[in-house]
């Protein structure tokens, strides 16, 4: 019902009560006069709740108005490198999350030979997706991180669940993307999978670590398919677009990745265009230069995200 009709519901109402009355004076007048302010008061926080309810529809049609999401294109990691640097990204601080969820152990079917994601070679001769990831994205982005400290979290085990993450080295961040392997390498056949998968929970401390640091961070997330939260994972990546923060989600294993592509282009309700998804096993089977297509498409959007980041003052 628009706001027109609902005035025009309340004054018959109340016009209807005062008939009442002039037909039956026998009535009660206070009755017939309360009745009258409560029709009118009926329709005015029925005008006022139509009018709220249109000013946030029209809230909402700005916001993605005003949202755009950033299309990929580069050609090469080179030409990506170079724009990171013209756009004035001189440091770019990094942060890892890894899914230790129980779908890992199934979800390597196609993608990784029937074993689990998080299968450890004692030999060190075959990496892992989780590895490879860790390895490639962390060696290229270490040439804009001036310190090399990287916090590295696990989330989704029996210790976590969907409610918080732990960190790979109690009370300090990794030192280079090494040690973020080597401890890797350590503690994941000691850790027992669960669920659900969120993301919330990493997010929002990425968030406490950019508001303590003041400065931009790219968080790196490796996982392997659709989180079973979605609500408190999209209001996460919303919050966190009020931030120097751009978010990588890496899907490793067998997938889907539909909602991963949502978050990447839709969510009109964030500031900017904060979220990338890149389907890992998809690009190292589509190029020759596996790995330097991987960076690439990994990178892609961090030089316009930085450049928003910086329209909106958010650094």
């Amino acid at each position: 019902m628009d706001v027109g009709s609902l005035a025009a519901a309340g004054g018959i109402v109340a016009l209807g009560i005062l008939f009442l009355g002039v037909m039956h004076p026998d009535m009660d007048f206070p009755f017939i006069g309360t009745a009258v302010i409560l029709a009118a008061t009926s329709a005015y926080f029925g005008l006022h709740d139509a009018k709220t309810r249109s000013q946030d529809k029209n809230r909402r049609r700005k916001a993605e108005s005003a949202f755009k999401a950033i299309r990929d294109k580069y050609a090469s990691i080179e030409e990506v490198s170079d724009a990171i640097r013209e756009c004035g990204l001189e440091s770019c601080n990094l942060i890892v999350g890894v899914d230790y969820t129980k779908s890992n152990d199934f979800q390597g079917r196609r993608t990784f030979g029937g074993k689990s994601l998080h299968h450890v070679d004692v030999t060190g001769e075959i990496e892992n997706p989780y590895q490879q990831v860790i390895r490639v994205i962390c060696q290229t982005l270490s040439q804009f991180d001036e310190d090399h400290l990287i916090p590295a979290f696990g989330f989704g085990d029996i210790t976590t669940q969907g409610h918080s993450v732990f960190p790979f080295i109690k009370d300090r961040p990794c030192e280079t993307f090494h040690e973020v392997l080597k401890v890797y390498k350590q503690i994941t056949p000691m850790i027992t999978p669960s669920g659900p998968t969120n993301f919330a929970p990493l997010i929002r401390k990425a968030i406490e670590i950019v508001k303590e640091a003041r400065n931009f961070h790219v968080l790196l997330i490796i996982a392997d398919g659709q989180v079973t939260t979605p609500k408190d994972t999209i209001a996460a990546i919303v919050e966190a677009s009020n931030y120097p923060l751009s978010i990588v989600m890496i899907g490793v294993g067998d997938g889907p990745w539909d909602m991963m592509k949502e978050f990447d282009d839709r969510l009109p309700e964030r500031r900017f265009d904060n979220f990338q998804f890149v389907n890992f096993h998809e690009v190292m089977r589509s190029s020759e230069r596996c790995e330097a297509t991987f960076a690439l498409r990994t990178l892609m959007e961090i030089p316009d995200q930085f450049k928003e980041i910086r329209r909106l003052n958010l650094i």
